[in-house]
């Protein structure tokens, strides 16, 4: 039987929408791939190589093991201790940006009070602010507890996320029937109970999803300990690389340690790879809990 000539017009643009969508995602797949790429690369150079050779291919000398050696060596291995302070502020405020958030969203998606409308919107609101314009008002706050200087000074901010907050809501009112809830209160448990028990096993996907998400953002966070930290030994790794780079930057007069700095850079990206890594099956699971129900 013939295939009729409708038919066969209306598949070809099918087709071609297809072939557009894949060109644009692949491009867009190479415009973020690219970055990483340069990346690896550049942490396998000496820093002769690094300006002496294509910038996207290796060097002849592969010089990535003597790069993490001389890391962890120059000025008596700072570098462990901008890592250290970098997991320290990273999952610190992670953790507890997340049971703030969490708490947060699911008292405004199941609890009614006076005011809780504005309150969100008042939270929601705060998501349009950039971070950068809150840090000097954060600074002038943090000064007058005495707290500069510190590492209280990046962690105390870092606890607030507004967008934990609007995520947890959002995802609190589609996981978790108010039935559910209801049937623990008639069997006797209490709020708490009913949270631990009941509810957070089933927020479990949007839980991991705020806490990476949280842990990324002050892991990156360079504006805030550039202007709250002036002691070396409590700067990130983020702010501790921007270090080294003026002193690169500075010419004759200061130490060329451009292959120590994006082997630092390297290393730093590894630990959020292996979280988004070794998390993907929270997300998974919580996938295959929603097709289940």
């Amino acid at each position: 039987m013939a295939t009729p000539t409708s038919t066969i017009r209306a598949r070809r643009p099918a087709g071609r929408r297809r072939v557009g969508s894949h060109a644009f995602l692949i491009i867009l797949a190479f415009y973020f791939i690219i970055p990483i790429w340069w990346l690896v690369v550049a942490a396998t150079k000496d820093t002769a190589g690094l300006f002496g050779s294509p910038a996207f291919w290796f060097a002849d000398d592969f010089a990535l093991f003597g790069n993490i050696a001389g890391l962890f060596q120059h000025q008596d291995g700072i570098y462990w201790r901008w890592l250290g302070n970098s997991f320290l502020y990273a999952f610190t405020s992670g953790i507890g940006a997340t049971i703030l958030a969490v708490l947060a969203g699911y008292g405004f998606a199941k609890f009614r009070f006076r005011g809780g409308s504005w309150v969100f919107t008042l939270i929601l609101g705060s998501v349009m602010v950039p971070l950068t314009a809150l840090v000097i008002p954060t600074f002038v706050l943090l000064s007058d507890y005495g707290i500069i200087n510190t590492p209280w000074a990046v962690i105390l901010p870092s606890l607030l996320n507004p967008f934990g907050v609007y995520l947890m809501r959002i995802y609190t009112q589609d996981a978790i029937p108010d039935e559910i809830i209801e049937a623990s209160r008639i069997d006797g448990a209490g709020e708490i109970r009913t949270f631990v028990t009941v509810v957070l096993p089933m927020l479990r996907p949007g839980v991991v999803t705020v806490l990476l998400l949280s842990v990324v953002v002050t892991w990156n966070n360079f504006f805030l300990p550039l202007a709250v930290l002036t002691d070396p030994d409590l700067l990130p790794v983020t702010v501790g690389l921007n270090r080294w780079t003026a002193l690169s930057n500075a010419g004759a007069g200061g130490e060329q340690v451009w292959n120590l700095i994006t082997s630092g850079a390297f290393i730093s990206v590894v630990p959020l790879i292996l979280s988004f890594l070794f998390l993907q099956r929270y997300w998974q699971g919580g996938l295959s809990t929603g097709a289940i129900k």
